[in-house]
């Protein structure tokens, strides 16, 4: 048996769980915490419920590249070992296999199935090609296949052009009649105009957003993923290529992005911690990203812990939530750089760091 004392994130309560198999349960457990069978292995330290990525592809290391199963089992470990206990896999070359849900050892696995490609706007053969003719019934399976979500590539090259709205608003319907959500890759302006006016659920990269969408995202509920370290990672390379219609296209989306993720924030939309690269268990580093984008860093955590997790219909730290959780030793929304330190991760009611 298993205790926990610590303060909770997000509410800054000091508070006591046992655990009960793979659940929490809050106080203390049946003949007190000193029974001989209970065993304290967190006290006193700050308490998240598990970190999450909305946005990772394990599994492929490179397009292309065909789908891993062993890769995928190292690269959700790498995530559990960060303390990322919850992804989101918004497409991924091959769905994902029954074993990941069943592995207790592994985190929970939200799947968007095989990402589905129109002619032109993806790697070939790296997702699933669909005509446009077949979109709408192609999204309606890959979301009854996976966890209930779909991912479209809703646009490609920066200088053509977007999968059309009125495409993209028959798949949104489809979906949700049949009771799942759509995620949409966007980088263009209107890639990104066509995936907000369609209803989409999620905005994957979100380049060149024009900000007088984000009333409408809030009130539709359409959350914003800028993934902002990747893409942060390649702005200098990019800045040193010869001037060039793709490269100048790029740089422009790249340079707003700060201010559109901080008026995101401000006008209420969900923005949400994503990672899209390598190595796995990385999104610490998205959360600083998030903050020197004008994000609060109590609002940039919660995109990685708290918030993500509600979106995606998991539970925080309460009575009869999954026992799911990483301790650290100092407050990590006052010293970020402690997300990399987590002193206990417990996942599915078990000790595995």
């Amino acid at each position: 048996m298993l205790c926990i004392r610590g303060v909770v994130l997000p509410e800054r309560e000091e508070r006591g769980f046992w655990i009960d198999g793979e659940v929490l349960r809050a106080g203390s457990p049946p003949g007190g915490a000193a029974g001989s069978d209970a065993e304290t292995v967190v006290d006193g330290e700050w308490l998240l419920p598990g970190l999450v990525d909305v946005h990772t592809h394990p599994g492929a290391p490179d397009p292309g590249a065909p789908f891993d199963e062993e890769l995928l089992r190292r690269q959700l470990g790498e995530h559990r070992d960060a303390g990322v206990l919850a992804v989101r896999t918004p497409g991924t070359s091959q769905r994902m296999p029954a074993w990941v849900e069943e592995d207790p050892e592994l985190p929970r696995v939200t799947s968007a199935g095989r990402w589905l490609a129109t002619p032109g706007r993806f790697f070939p053969g790296f997702g699933r090609d669909v005509s446009e003719a077949e979109l709408v019934r192609a999204a309606v399976e890959e979301a009854a296949a996976s966890s209930g979500w779909c991912k479209v590539v809703g646009d490609w090259a920066l200088d053509e052009p977007a999968v059309p709205q009125a495409l993209l608003a028959s798949v949104v319907e489809a979906v949700h009649a049949a009771g799942g959500k759509v995620a949409v890759h966007c980088q263009t302006a209107e890639g990104t105009r066509n995936a907000v006016l369609a209803g989409a659920d999620s905005l994957e990269h979100g380049m060149h957003l024009d900000p007088a969408l984000l009333d409408r995202m809030a009130a539709q509920g359409t959350a914003f993923v800028p993934t902002l370290s990747v893409f942060g990672s390649k702005a200098d390379a990019m800045r040193a290529r010869e001037p060039s219609v793709r490269r100048d296209l790029w740089l422009a989306g790249w340079d707003t992005m700060f201010s559109n993720v901080r008026a995101a924030h401000e006008a209420g939309v969900t923005v949400l911690a994503g990672t899209d690269s390598f190595p796995c268990g990385t999104v610490a580093g998205e959360m600083d990203w998030l903050v020197r984008a004008g994000l609060p860093a109590h609002a940039a955590l919660g995109a990685a812990s708290w918030t993500a997790r509600a979106w995606l219909g998991l539970p925080g730290l309460v009575d009869g939530a999954p026992a799911d959780l990483v301790a650290y030793a100092t407050d990590p929304t006052l010293d970020p750089a402690v997300l990399n330190r987590p002193s206990r991760i417990v996942l599915r009611g078990r000790v595995v760091r």
